[in-house]
């Protein structure tokens, strides 16, 4: 976040994560819908005050606004970086929410997802919610998400809405354990699966551009067919004179 400049930056959901803590750019909205406690969200430990730490690079705050995901408060072509932290798993549209992000943004503006891969350990825990809780292996997390989305899925709809991937990183290799206990003991899994299995990551972060296709002028149609029927030009050699050989009456 830091590297990305601009001048509006929002971030869309979680506000727990603060993940425009670092970035410079002095405009900064923090989206919510309002499912969350407004109590909750509004607390100083969320918005940062007290702790410079989640503060931006200019030390202010975000300013917290409550809006639904399918219609951002927000003009088209105004944005320069939008960051969705697992928000396409919390929406009841994730497409739709992803239409309205590319129409926020201004040409060259990034956006960047977090979401969690369903080809993992988190996944499968996921998809077996209910068995996971009777053996420790699920998550907080993870039962308030929706439907995962996954990589090759979300890397087609960027396509599809004009986005370049500028870069992508999977992380987090270790079992979805409810005890912190159980955690730190196979933290060493994050090391081997970065290494021997770095696709099956429970969670990819990726990095989109938002390109423009511009236009090319052509010129006037009379220019056109005046350059195609014009001759082309032709240069003439000039020869060199023979060299006079001797005649017939000479003698040697």
């Amino acid at each position: 976040m830091a590297d990305i400049f601009g001048y509006h930056a929002v971030q869309v959901g979680w506000p727990m994560v603060q993940a425009l803590r670092c970035s410079r750019i002095s405009h900064r909205w923090m989206l919510n819908d309002g499912q969350l406690d407004a109590d909750l969200l509004f607390t100083p430990a969320l918005l940062g005050t007290g702790d410079a730490g989640l503060r931006g690079g200019d030390g202010a705050l975000p300013v917290s606004v409550l809006t639904d995901y399918d219609a951002l408060p927000f003009p088209s072509n105004s944005l320069d970086l939008v960051v969705l932290p697992h928000t396409l798993e919390m929406t009841a549209d994730a497409h739709h929410t992803l239409r309205e992000v590319e129409r926020v943004l201004m040409p060259e503006g990034r956006v960047v997802i977090v979401g969690f891969n369903p080809a993992s350990l988190w996944g499968l825990c996921h998809r077996l919610d209910t068995v996971g809780r009777r053996i420790g292996m699920t998550s907080p997390v993870m039962s308030e998400t929706g439907e995962f989305i996954g990589w090759r899925r979300l890397r087609d709809w960027l396509r599809l809405l004009g986005f370049e991937i500028e870069s992508g990183q999977f992380g987090c290799y270790r079992p979805p354990f409810a005890s912190q206990g159980w955690l730190d003991r196979s933290a060493w899994w994050d090391e081997a699966g970065e290494r021997w299995w770095p696709v099956f990551g429970s969670v990819y972060m990726v990095t989109a551009v938002k390109r423009v296709r511009a236009m090319r002028l052509l010129g006037p149609e009379w220019k056109r067919k005046r350059r195609a029927g014009a001759a082309p030009a032709t240069v003439a050699q000039r020869q060199p004179h023979p060299t006079p050989g001797p005649s017939r009456n000479s003698t040697e």
